[in-house]
């Protein structure tokens, strides 16, 4: 996964229990997608996050993932995470903070 300049992505809460992520997680859309994701956890009872559709990836993108599991469990919500593609479990690794994504 390699960071672009720009992108899209797409929360998703069409799977019973689940906030599917898709798309480009990085500086560009991380305040957006982070919203998103902090609106599908508080209106619907999630505790699945399945980031199988994000294709790109950047340090902004996983603070955003992970600033949004520890709002979801700051809420009392225990958030189980899914499909967590290569890129981002060894940006992840790098970083330090690989054991928050599991």
């Amino acid at each position: 996964m390699s960071p672009t300049k720009s992108g899209k992505f797409q929360v998703i809460v069409d799977v019973p229990d689940t906030v599917s992520v898709s798309g480009t997680l990085n500086f560009a859309t991380a305040a957006n997608a982070l919203r998103a994701m902090r609106n599908a956890f508080a209106k619907h009872d999630r505790h699945t996050l399945d980031l199988g559709g994000v294709d790109s990836c950047d340090s902004a993108g996983l603070a955003c993932v992970l600033a949004a599991l520890s709002e979801a469990d700051e809420g009392g919500r225990r958030v189980s995470v899914r499909h967590v593609p290569k890129g981002m479990q060894a940006l992840a690794q790098v970083c330090g903070v690989e054991s928050m994504l599991h």
